[in-house]
Parts: C-alpha cells; structure tokens; sequence
C-alpha cells in the first residue's frame, strides 16, 4: 500500500484510515470482533486509526487490541466532545485538555499519541489557549502532532496566524466531511489546508451509508427501517445516488469503490476514514482501494454533483452557532416601554 504524508509531519499514512466509532460496545460488536476488524486492516497495511474519547468505550477496545502492534500505528484520538455531566468535562481549555490527554493515553495503554485532535471548535476558549496546552503536550512527548475537526476556512487561518505570532505548534491535520454528496470542502476549507500544508483526513467517504447502493429510492431495507440512516428522507441526495449508480456501472465498479476512489483522488486529501461493523465490510472496500478514476469518470461526477457543491443536509455537520441560535443573529429590539412608543408616534 502507497502511504502519503501527513500535512508537513513527516509522518507517513495510509490511503486509507480505519475510524473506530462503531467499536463501541453500544453499536453491537463484541470486543473482540472489533479487534479482529483491527487487526484485518493492519495486516492489510492500513496504519491510522482513528479514534475519540468521546466514542463511548471505543478507545479502551482500541488500547487492548493494539497490544504487541502499537509500534505498528499511527494512533488518532480527538478530545473536546462532552464526557461527563460537568460543565468542564468538555471543550478546549487548558484545564480540561490536560485531563483528557491523561485519561486518552490510559485508556489507549500507551505513552503517546501520535496525533491529538481538537474534536469540535470551542467558541468558549481562546485558541491562544488551547493551542498553548497542546503546545505543552508535545513538548513533553505526550502528543506527537495535533489537529481539528469541523473547523471553519477562517478559524483555520486564525489558528494558524495565531501559531505564527506566539510561537506555538500548529494545526497539522483537519478532519472535515467529504463524499460524492457532500463536496462543500472543495470550495474553501480544502484549499485553505492546502495552502497551510496541513493533512485531510476526511469522514463520511460513504455518505453515512447512502452511497453503499443498499438504501435506494422507493426501496424499504432493513438499514431504513433500523434507523441508522436517519437523512434517508432527504429526497435530494437520494434522486443523486440514483444517478450515481448506473454510472458506477457503467465504469465496471460498485458504488462503494467509486465513491471511495474520488474521495482520495483530490490532492488536497490525505486519508479517508472508514468506518466498518464487519470484516466482510472491510474487506469489499479494500478490494477497491487500487481503483483510480478517469478524467472522464470524474468530468460525469461534476455533472451530477458540481464542484464545491453540498447535496442535502447532513446531520452530522458541524453548524457555526449562529445558525443554530436566533439570538446570535439578531439584533435584539430597543427596550423602549409602550407609553414612549406611543409618544415617539
């Protein structure tokens, strides 16, 4: 397996990147087949793997499965998503990033992590501080490298102009979404980490499952009725896929391998992270892991999906807080009472 550079680390990578959301014990894999899909990819020659404090027991599977192998990977964790009730038990203060960093390495069994990431912007903290206690970290040999995820193009400016003038580590990763459905990055964020040589490592390759060619249009399944695909009513992306699966066809490839291929195929794009339940799974889509895409297969994709563009919502993107909160995006009326309104008339 070919491995690229990691932003401007050094540090070399897989194609390919395993995300370890469904090991948690919640998503109804044992222990042990989550470290038997592990090891598969391993073997394989994948050599990140991804993963969160906040993916339930996901990385206390992790550690216990990388025993004898740590040597062997490039180990992603992510802090900053809640996980507690405390109000302190999340973000990207100083004060709780030097204990999720304890608890991470204890959880994961080792004495480092190869790359620390900033699960979600904290609007709360200034980046100043948390890029001054992820600085500390790597001085002191507990982090390796550190990166984002759901960031904005300007706040990754921000943070590294921020870098620069403070003397502080920088971002060298970013973990954005991008998928044939979802192809929004291409308009600023991917450029922007270009422009910085900092690594994409992208999720939802798969479109949440809608490009697995298991969910059709009109068509009941089993993944509908589980509720694990909670956007298949977005009637949009669905018409898309519609259009996207002849085209596979036509290319002699499944829709996975297709959507998988174009994925990597931008060169701004380090690794894509897959998620699997199965070995089987894991399997079918490193069997297409030496697909590459025509000119002309890729010029049929524009069409469908134009560059730059985003089809649907997905539920899982990351929403500035303005778009969430009215208030954030209103001026808020003069406090004048009702006689002084009738006077002003």
């Amino acid at each position: 397996m070919l491995h690229r550079t990691l932003g401007r680390t050094g540090i070399q990578v897989s194609p390919y990147a395993l995300g370890t959301l469904m090991f948690a014990s919640s998503m109804g894999n044992t222990p042990d087949e989550s470290a038997r899909i592990l090891h598969r990819a391993l073997d394989a020659g994948i050599n990140l793997i991804d993963t969160a404090d906040a993916y339930a027991d996901s990385e206390e599977i992790v550690g216990r499965a990388l025993a004898g192998r740590r040597d062997e990977v490039v180990l992603a964790t992510k802090f900053g998503r809640p996980t507690g009730p405390g109000p302190n038990q999340q973000g990207a203060s100083r004060r709780w990033i030097v204990s999720a960093v304890e608890a991470s390495l204890r959880r994961l069994r080792t004495d480092y992590i190869d790359l620390y990431q900033l699960h979600r912007p904290d609007p709360a903290t200034d980046m100043e501080e948390t890029l001054a206690a992820l600085t500390d970290l790597i001085s002191s040999g507990k982090v390796r490298a550190i990166g984002a995820s759901g960031t904005s193009a300007s706040t990754i400016v921000d943070a590294q102009w921020i870098a620069e003038r403070r003397g502080l580590a920088r971002f060298h990763t970013e973990q954005p979404v991008y998928s044939l459905l979802n192809r929004g990055i291409e308009r600023e964020i991917l450029p922007t980490l270009q422009r910085f040589g900092m690594g994409a490592l992208v999720w939802g390759p798969l479109g949440q499952g809608l490009l697995t060619g298991r969910v059709r249009k009109n068509h009941d399944n089993d993944l509908r009725r589980s509720g694990l695909l909670r956007h298949v009513d977005d009637e949009h992306r669905l018409d898309v896929v519609e259009r996207l699966i002849p085209l596979a066809a036509d290319a002699g490839l499944p829709l996975t391998h297709l959507a998988m291929a174009f994925t990597i195929a931008h060169p701004g794009v380090t690794s894509a992270l897959i998620g699997v339940r199965t070995e089987a799974h894991l399997d079918a889509l490193l069997a297409g892991l030496d697909v590459t895409l025509t000119d002309d297969i890729l010029d049929q994709i524009d069409e469908i999906v134009p560059p730059g563009t985003d089809i649907g919502v997905l539920d899982q993107a990351v929403q500035p807080p303005p778009l969430l909160d009215a208030a954030l995006r209103r001026r808020p009326w003069p406090t004048r009472s009702v006689t002084d309104q009738k006077q002003a008339a």
